[in-house]
């Protein structure tokens, strides 16, 4: 078997250059524990997404994290957090996000791992 030179370099894989960001890929949620989408634009003109989700177990919270914006649409995934202060009295958590840089969304998809929880419209004007 032919070994490489010592002083041979590995090539550099293009693949590793830009690595795509990691996103939740399991979702904690069932499709009874969510409620009450909505998308609106804020002041400044972007996405601002608010949902209630049911987290039994009151040492955690539902939280809204790792928004994208890709052309007119945005995402938001639905995940779990370490609750820090209070729980609500029926376990319902009022989550809410801004995404920045979404002025020109039109569309804003909630997203629990890899499944879809909600499509909004985002009226504007």
């Amino acid at each position: 078997m032919r070994r490489p030179h010592p002083s041979a370099r590995p090539i550099a894989s293009s693949s590793n250059a830009a690595a795509a960001p990691k996103r939740p890929t399991y979702c904690f949620f069932k499709d009874a524990a969510t409620r009450g989408w909505a998308g609106a634009p804020d002041a400044s003109g972007n996405v601002a997404v608010k949902g209630q989700v049911k987290v039994d177990d009151r040492r955690y919270r539902g939280e809204l994290s790792q928004s994208e914006v890709t052309g007119n649409t945005a995402s938001v995934w639905l995940t779990m957090a370490p609750n820090t202060g209070y729980a609500d009295e029926d376990n319902w958590w009022d989550v809410t996000i801004t995404v920045p840089a979404s002025s020109a969304a039109a569309n804003v998809t909630v997203l629990c791992g890899t499944k879809e929880v909600a499509k909004l419209k985002v009226r504007r004007g």
